[in-house]
């Protein structure tokens, strides 16, 4: 239950790099690192120059967590009621213990040791 606390109210972020439609890495809470395709841009010195668009981008997710843990349960539509009382109807229920405890090999009698099967196989516990 506290790994769920802890995950629903951290903030974390997902960086990707692709290449064209394709993934080539994801990082998460850093940077993801560049395939190395990346277009230089050069000052020409010549009136004329060659530009070509770049394929790789960059695509960073952030995932904001709660700032608020204390819910209100009074704004809680039918199907959640219904959910939030049966979870605790068969909680309860799960602890009930049986009123007999039934052993079901207590009329059971066991076979007659004919020869001693340690002894016989020769495996011993040290």
């Amino acid at each position: 239950m506290s790994l769920v606390v802890l995950f629903s109210t951290m903030s974390f972020s997902i960086s990707e790099h692709y290449c064209g439609d394709l993934l080539v890495d994801s990082a998460l809470f850093s940077k993801a690192e560049s395939c190395g395709m990346e277009m230089e841009k050069s000052s020409s010195t010549n009136d004329c120059s060659v530009d070509k668009e770049d394929c790789c981008n960059d695509v960073v997710k952030h995932i904001e967590g709660q700032n608020e843990l204390k819910t209100d349960l009074s704004n809680l539509n039918l199907e959640q009621q219904v959910f939030v009382a049966s979870f605790v109807y068969s909680y309860i229920n799960l602890f009930e213990g049986l009123e007999e405890n039934i052993i079901p090999f207590k009329y059971y009698s066991p076979p007659l040791i004919v020869t001693d099967i340690h002894v016989l196989d020769q495996v011993f516990l040290i």
